[in-house]
């Protein structure tokens, strides 16, 4: 394993995309539909200036989190149902993702979620320092083979930028069911002053979170044979 740290800068100065694809099955009628008239209203743009995330919703939220990479948007809808008075932010650039969480946003008639549709270190970048409760990132792509390590989200760069916008007491949650990832992230964070790693036990990264229900990709892993989860809480100090 090599996790050596990698700056997020492409060879032209832009941000390094985390992400590999935008695009995948073309959307139905109904989806294409909703997707052109409900996403611009849901949708974040960005400017120059500093992002004031509380500002996005129609009433100031009493907390705000980021779920990073929500892929078919269960686990962000469900806990934006759960805690209407909690504001939430939800990264995805895959287009497939970003329709059924419009689709279910809509059905829900949820006001307490937002969604940024580029490489969520954009958004970052873009937030005041403490400014948000908690981030999730939710097995994420592991980039598997060595040659693209540098794509995976978890660096020392983003985990400086998150330690910034996390307010101390505030949370990074990090699960995946690939072990090297697991080892990967925690090698990382135990080294970002900001963070320490919230265990009551060696091992007990096995287990979910509170309330947790397992995600779609998690149930396809569970069914082939990836039976061994990570569930990490960091807390910023």
């Amino acid at each position: 394993m090599t996790d050596k740290p990698h700056h997020p800068l492409n060879a032209d100065g832009e941000l390094r995309a985390f992400f590999g694809r935008r695009v995948g099955k073309k959307l139905h009628a109904g989806q294409d539909k909703l997707f052109k008239e409900r996403l611009p209203e849901l949708s974040i743009t960005l400017s120059d200036a500093k992002l004031d995330p509380a500002a996005l919703f129609p009433v100031t939220p009493a907390e705000l989190i980021v779920e990073i990479g929500y892929g078919g948007a269960e686990h962000l809808v469900r806990e934006a149902v759960a805690a209407p008075k909690t504001g939430f932010i939800g990264c995805e650039v895959y287009s497939g993702g970003i329709a059924k969480a419009v689709q279910q946003i809509d059905a829900a008639e949820l006001e307490n979620v937002r969604l940024f549709t580029d490489d969520a270190l954009k958004l970052l970048v873009k937030l005041p320092d403490a400014s948000l409760d908690g981030v999730y990132l939710l097995y994420p792509d592991p980039w598997p083979k060595t040659r693209h390590h540098k794509r995976r989200f978890v660096s020392p760069t983003t985990l400086s930028e998150l330690a910034r916008v996390i307010k101390p007491g505030g949370w990074f949650r990090f699960a995946t069911d690939i072990e090297d990832y697991a080892d990967w992230t925690l090698a990382q964070a135990l080294r970002a002053p900001l963070f320490r790693l919230e265990t009551a036990a060696p091992g007990d990264w096995h287990n979910p979170y509170p309330g947790w229900a397992p995600t779609r990709y998690e149930q396809k892993a569970r069914r082939e044979g990836r039976l061994i989860s990570f569930y990490f809480t960091f807390r910023r100090v």
